[in-house]
């Protein structure tokens, strides 16, 4: 394996749960940067800006700022922009991220008939069934289906929660649509990072709890893929997992020592 000089790491169930630092993880990633490597961090979380989530992380004492955080709302802007350039997009998520669709037209709930786009971002209370078939007739008129991720579930203080990837399959198979995904696992993410980060494939490694989406779908782009057995883990998970994690840690605290930085 050629040296790893960058760190790509999820945040929810790696990094945090409920926005609280799980055991260890602060210094984890002070060690980390200390060894050199280059760190960008890769959520799927739709709930807030980068700008929100750093400043969120910062107060935990995790030593990051906006510049490392990566998000599937704003790789969804990305998209959007080069794909669909001046489209209507009707938005359903739960959270504010309009910061990080700058570029994007939204359309209100009022304008709903004249979407182009239908854009799903985190599920939340915001899924109840009169939205959720606003979207479907939306579908059934001809608009695309653009999806932040497709993750089933995640990880919160209480318990697994459902996640828009529960509803979004649904939804694809009633009106017979394939969603197209920004964020994790999409091949484009982690090639932007990647691009963020200045380095090749096979210089990176990525930290995720989630097998499928996190750590497959970066080994699938020629990415290390490093399982951490916290958050959305489940050892059923990864014994029906379509292939095999690079490593698996039992926490982000135990990667400096994989990596020989501790």
């Amino acid at each position: 394996m050629e040296r790893i000089r960058a760190a790509l790491i999820d945040i929810d169930g790696v990094l945090t749960v409920s926005w609280k630092a799980l055991p260890g993880a602060v210094r984890a990633l002070e060690q980390v940067r200390e060894a050199g490597l280059r760190v960008a961090l890769l959520t799927n979380n739709t709930s807030r800006t980068r700008a929100a989530i750093a400043a969120r992380l910062d107060g935990l004492g995790f030593p990051v700022d906006a510049g490392d955080v990566l998000t599937a709302p704003a790789a969804t802007a990305a998209y959007l922009r080069e794909h669909f350039a001046g489209a209507r997009c009707l938005l359903l998520n739960s959270g504010d991220v309009r910061d990080d669709l700058a570029g994007v037209t939204l359309v209100g709930d009022g304008d709903a008939e004249d979407a182009d786009v239908v854009v799903l971002g985190g599920a939340g209370a915001e899924f109840g069934y009169e939205a959720l078939n606003r979207v479907f007739r939306q579908l059934q008129r001809g608009a695309r289906l653009v999806s932040m991720h497709r993750n089933l579930f995640w990880r919160t203080e209480g318990g697994l929660d459902l996640d828009t990837g529960a509803f979004l399959e649904g939804l694809e198979k009633a009106a017979r649509v394939e969603a197209e995904v920004t964020g994790k696992p999409a091949p484009a993410f982690f090639a932007s990072a990647l691009d963020h980060l200045g380095v090749g494939a096979a210089q990176a490694l990525m930290v995720g709890d989630d097998i499928e989406s996190d750590v497959l779908a970066a080994q699938r782009s020629g990415i290390t893929g490093v399982l951490v057995r916290t958050g959305k883990y489940l050892p059923e998970t990864l014994r029906a997992a379509s292939g095999t994690p690079d490593h698996v840690l039992d926490s982000f605290a135990d990667l400096p020592a994989l990596l020989g930085a501790g």
